[in-house]
């Protein structure tokens, strides 16, 4: 037993060392994007693996980016879906209707993607202004409506199919750019948690009249974190549209953004790898439950009551992984735990 915890230890210590050198992020991700253009040139994984992986790269940025607001802000939004059927709309018909003559599809996806996304932030900055002139649980209420204005805007709306739907995309949703946008966005995201803009969410979470008093524009901060998190999650309505091929504004109503609450609350609040571990269990748990039908989608709010009961802060709540935290962070928590390690005990 001795042996065994001592040979994890000095696992343990190695891995530490490996993950905190400068180069073992580049290197990371340069093999993951060969392993997913591998996949998707020679397709030597199963097609419905391939989905799932999608899936899987789409949530993870729905989490994240909600997680923004919801974890590392302290506010609570439910509109995550209507964010995210701005960015799929918009981005289906530029590449359905709005292509140039001559131009590829496949050279313009990445632009319609980056506007949809664009097209999403704008309508955040629109719903961000009238929402954080109030304070306390009135941004749920706000985005709760907007979700609702959004499903019933584009049922009524015959130039994008109504309550049919608008199909005729190209599956132009990939591994690898699913790969490209997921590590975008986990990156984007970590950089302003831990920038001296993001010190400012992070107070606001904690006390937001603390943090006005301490020279933080609150309302400057919340309405630019959440244009940041509208972005994302019409990124990834763009990219759910091409994998699906075929969208209709029921996709995209309450129960869309209850996903996403659960992926949040089940993975941690304010953690990306949370965001990750939450999104990667539901997203399997999903698959898993296909064969229950319609009851699968009773349980998977049922788990997010169990949550708010036995754990309400998830898994990795309040906490991060090493891999996401910051060299000088790192740094900083080790020189801290040096002199307290190395401090005379004060106790008499």
């Amino acid at each position: 037993m001795v042996f065994l915890k001592t040979a994890w230890h000095a696992l343990k210590k190695r891995w530490h060392t490996l993950t905190d050198t400068r180069y073992f992020w580049p290197i990371f991700l340069m093999a993951g994007l060969a392993f997913c253009v591998a996949v998707d040139t020679f397709g030597f994984v199963d097609l419905y693996l391939q989905l799932i992986l999608i899936y899987l790269g789409i949530n993870i940025i729905l989490t994240v980016s909600l997680n923004l607001i919801n974890g590392y802000m302290g506010e609570f939004s439910v509109g995550h879906a209507g964010f995210m059927a701005v960015g799929a709309y918009v981005a289906s018909l530029l590449t359905v209707h709005g292509l140039p003559a001559g131009v590829s599809v496949n050279f313009f996806f990445p632009l319609a993607i980056l506007v949809g996304g664009v097209a999403a932030a704008l309508v955040g900055f629109l719903v961000a202004i009238p929402s954080f002139k109030t304070r306390g649980d009135y941004l749920a209420i706000v985005t709760l409506a907007f979700c609702m204005i959004v499903k019933s805007v584009l049922e009524n709306i015959d130039a994008v199919g109504g309550p049919r739907g608008l199909l005729g995309m190209e599956k132009l949703t990939t591994l690898p750019w699913v790969f490209f946008w997921t590590v975008l966005s986990l990156w984007v995201i970590r950089n302003l948690v831990y920038s001296n803009f993001g010190r400012g969410i992070l107070s606001i979470r904690e006390d937001e009249i603390a943090s006005d008093l301490m020279s933080v524009n609150s309302r400057q901060v919340k309405i630019i974190a959440f244009v940041v998190s509208s972005f994302f999650a019409g990124i990834a309505g763009g990219l759910f549209a091409h994998a699906l091929q075929f969208i209709n504004p029921r996709m995209f109503d309450i129960l869309k953004s209850t996903d996403v609450l659960i992926m949040v609350y089940l993975g941690g609040i304010a953690s990306i790898s949370g965001s990750i571990i939450g999104a990667s269990i539901y997203t399997i748990l999903l698959e898993i439950l296909r064969p229950l039908g319609v009851w699968r989608m009773v349980l998977m709010p049922l788990m997010l009551v169990l949550l708010m009961i036995f754990r309400p802060h998830g898994i990795m709540g309040m906490r991060e992984a090493r891999l996401f935290t910051p060299l000088r962070d790192l740094a900083t928590e080790k020189l801290w735990r040096q002199k307290k390690e190395g401090a005379p005990d004060a106790t008499p």
